[in-house]
């Protein structure tokens, strides 16, 4: 006795392997169901069964069609959170997703934040970036349930191993560089670096003066390119204007950009720009770093900026 064809089964929470001979049969996905009910009460298998969605390929026997279900060998789906991109095109990416169910929409920021034990108001940050995987029945609240305990795991644990001397009052703040590095490099080896220039400039109590940071406080206002009047207009995360870091996180790094932040690379550099490769050029003065500019931007845009002035 075999299943005929490939199918997709769902057993529904409260099932019991009796009752799903009997949907089986009552399907066609096998004949004679009486025997297979002999075989669950003869080895007293009827309390054993786990809820979900099982892919059931033909010839699949009941014995171990009943292994599978024994085992909650569900369908796995996944759905991909990327490092560097923000709480906002994480929804993005939860609301297009076919088989989550969907709560979130349905949320405000706050209520998603209660709903997580978050005592913080504002969640730019909190997630982390990674494949999740998961089951036909999940919501998207899950996944970020998930994705908020990794973050609060992983920046505890590298918090508790940072770097002496930092000038972080809290872990947050830390948090708070790292998305700044993840947002300004995808070069693996140049985020310690580039969060050096950082803290330098941290205890040198110079400004960041970081484009990231502008264009995540522009919001839809942001149109590919940054004005001299963008500079000039004061936001809470306009580091061409505030001193020190910005008040949240501007996107959601992932572990690398972390340990950079909580691990800097040991630099006189104060300035960088972007070659234009995806790598940059660091400098010491601001002479070295003004050549730099014009070495590398000067002739795609006047008022290009890419790094600290």
């Amino acid at each position: 006795m075999r299943l005929q064809q490939d199918q997709v089964l769902n057993v529904p929470p409260g099932s019991s392997l009796y009752r799903l001979s009997i949907e089986l049969e009552q399907l066609g996905l096998i004949e004679q169901g009486r025997y297979l009910r002999w075989y669950i009460k003869l080895n007293k298998l009827g309390h054993f069964i786990q809820a979900g969605e099982y892919a059931v390929p033909q010839g699949t026997t009941p014995h171990q069609l009943i292994a599978r279900i024994q085992k909650g060998d569900v369908i796995q789906y996944s759905v991909t959170l990327i490092n560097g991109q923000t709480f906002g095109e994480f929804l993005q990416t939860l609301r297009a997703d076919p088989v989550l169910i969907q709560r979130v929409p349905d949320m405000t920021h706050a209520q998603i934040l209660a709903a997580l034990q978050e005592e913080r108001t504002h969640p730019e940050g909190l997630f982390y970036p990674d494949t999740y995987h998961y089951r036909r029945g999940d919501s998207d609240l899950d996944i970020l349930r998930r994705a908020h305990g990794r973050m609060a795991e992983l920046l505890a644990r590298a918090w508790d191993q940072r770097q002496e001397g930092l000038p972080y009052k809290d872990a947050y703040e830390a948090l708070i560089m790292a998305s700044i590095v993840e947002k300004e490099t995808a070069v693996g080896e140049e985020r310690a670096l580039i969060a050096g220039v950082f803290v330098n400039r941290l205890n040198k109590k110079m400004r960041l003066q970081t484009d990231p940071t502008v264009i995540y406080g522009l919001g839809d206002q942001y149109q590919g390119n940054i004005t001299r009047a963008h500079l000039k207009a004061y936001s809470p995360y306009n580091t061409y204007r505030i001193n020190g870091l910005p008040p949240t996180p501007i996107a959601n790094p992932a572990l690398p950009a972390i340990e950079a932040a909580l691990h800097p690379a040991t630099t006189n550099a104060l300035y960088f720009v972007a070659k234009g490769d995806g790598s940059h050029h660091f400098s010491e003065t601001l002479q070295e770093h003004t050549k730099a500019v014009r070495q590398y931007q000067w002739k795609r845009r006047a008022d290009y900026r890419s790094s600290p002035q």
